[in-house]
């Protein structure tokens, strides 16, 4: 298998407001985007976040070979227990995913 980080050009995650992250997979081409597309299964990016799948909102964005998660946040931003204030880390758990 492959892990997703060693075939797109990069992967960013960021808030989305205070209650909410997204996933940005930025596939480079046509011919990654549809293959990490067609590879990539929400129920399994909802397992590795740790959350039910219905929760997650998923975006093919064809003409720009973007592949984009929005979920909620496990923590409403600032609060005490909020570990990554600006989301930042959700990415790297995407990066290792085989696909």
């Amino acid at each position: 298998m492959t892990r997703l980080a060693d075939i797109v050009p990069k992967i960013r995650s960021k808030n989305a407001g205070p209650f909410w992250l997204t996933v940005d997979i930025f596939c480079g081409n046509a011919n990654v985007f549809d293959r990490v597309s067609a590879a990539i299964h929400s129920e399994k990016v909802a397992e590795l976040f740790q959350m039910q799948q219905d929760q997650l909102k998923r975006f093919d964005i064809s003409d720009l070979h973007v592949v984009k998660f929005s979920l909620p946040r496990p923590q409403v931003q600032g609060v005490q227990a909020d570990r990554d204030m600006h989301g930042a880390s959700f990415a790297n758990l995407l990066a290792e995913l085989d696909i």
